[in-house]
């Protein structure tokens, strides 16, 4: 308004000064002249000072007419567009609100709040994919729904930031299937979207599908969401629990076309190996890797790789105790490892040279398997009074090592 006034003010100073200057200009002539205007049967005369403050004074009242005539017709705009301002300035101090108020735990405040104002704001999305937030953390999933659908109405472009909200929701809620489901979408739209990605790996691992974060490894590892260790890492994990799962099946065949797919670099860790070798063994297909067992153990030597050598159901076990006899002179105190050497002693039925290897371990490290076999040997040998004191001491030892478990967690 006051912009207005200084107009008009400025335009009648002009006017005035310019009809001045005229009236002093064409007076200081001795005859100033006059001007005659004829228009059918009527005829003007005047001076033409007056005509020329006149004809100053009406350029003034009409450019003044037409600019209110402007303003006459950009009014209702006017007033459009104003409205919409204090409707988008009321809806972005929504929207602060509502932020707030979901901040300090204030759902249903913050909901109310958003949605009133989501249709004035120049960011509806926002107003929405909060208040579904909102909706959520008060349990209305319904209410949540509505709101993502009516920011997937508001906001067609936006369908990976919508759908990651949706996906978070599902997982925080251990909605694994539906997350998936949205992801999965996602994941087609854009297959590199890095936040995409590492919800996807998320929401396998909470849903225990191990197999879908083998599959995405790859994608992970070539869009750079995690760090080369930590792909590493997923992958081990990801191969050993895929082994674990296979191995609960039962099925030999799976166990070894999963290993043949496993990297070098995976398979040569004791701990993946060592699960490779115990699911053959429990599916009944133990002399299928002796031979690797034994390569591993003259590599590497590892007592639960020993252990599992000897759990082997060896085609020639003469042959399976001989190799194991062979790296004797290496370890020759290792009391698992004698435990195991006594075991294969006693499929071999040779009686005294398991007595030997089982008195030995039990004098370095006496052991719950090495009572258990000793007292298994002299069951068998028709000594029952040594055999009773060996099943006693080893569950005195088992006893006593289940009360240090309970006392350590304690």
């Amino acid at each position: 308004m006051m912009k207005n006034i200084m107009y008009f003010l400025g335009s009648l100073l002009v006017a005035v000064a310019a009809a001045f200057f005229a009236y002093k200009w064409l007076g200081g002539f001795e005859n100033p002249g006059y001007v005659l205007i004829g228009i059918g049967y009527w005829s003007l005369e005047t001076s033409l000072i007056v005509f020329a403050v006149s004809l100053i004074m009406g350029f003034f009242v009409f450019y003044i007419f037409f600019r209110f005539l402007g303003w006459l017709l950009r009014l209702p705009g006017q007033i459009k567009n104003r409205g919409k301002s204090i409707k988008f300035n009321r809806s972005q101090e929504a929207l602060i609100a509502g932020l707030v108020d979901s901040a300090e735990g204030n759902w249903e405040k913050a909901e109310k709040v958003l949605i009133k104002h989501a249709s004035h704001s120049g960011a509806p999305l926002i107003h929405y994919l909060t208040a579904a937030r909102a909706a959520q953390s008060r349990g209305a999933y319904d209410k949540r729904d509505e709101y993502l659908k009516k920011a997937a109405d508001q906001a067609p472009g936006s369908d990976v930031a919508i759908g990651l909200t949706q996906a978070e929701l599902h997982l925080s809620e251990k909605q694994f299937e539906q997350a998936l489901q949205t992801l999965t979408r996602l994941q087609s739209i854009d297959p590199t979207h890095a936040s995409v990605l590492k919800l996807l790996h998320q929401a396998y691992q909470q849903a225990g599908d191990w197999e879908g974060i083998r599959k995405l490894i790859p994608s992970l590892n070539n869009n750079k969401v995690l760090m080369e260790a930590e792909i590493k890492l997923l992958e081990t994990e990801a191969f050993s629990k895929l082994l674990k799962q296979a191995a609960e099946r039962g099925s030999a065949d799976e166990i070894d076309s999963l290993w043949s797919e496993i990297p070098d670099y995976i398979r040569n860790m004791k701990g993946v190996s060592a699960i490779y070798f115990a699911a053959m063994i429990d599916a009944g297909a133990g002399a299928k890797v002796e031979g690797g067992l034994s390569r591993a153990l003259s590599t590497t030597w590892d007592q639960t790789l020993v252990v599992l050598f000897g759990n082997v159901q060896s085609i020639d076990v003469a042959r399976q105790l001989e190799t194991a006899e062979q790296w004797l002179p290496m370890h020759p105190r290792d009391a698992v490892f004698l435990t195991v050497l006594g075991k294969l002693s006693m499929k071999c039925g040779d009686n005294q040279k398991a007595t030997t290897y089982l008195t030995k371990s039990l004098s370095i490290e006496p052991t719950v398997p090495a009572y258990q076999l000793f007292g298994d040997l002299l069951s068998a040998q028709g000594d029952k009074d040594r055999a009773s004191e060996c099943y006693k001491q080893g569950l005195e030892l088992a006893s006593s090592e289940i009360v240090s478990r309970i006392d350590s967690i304690s």
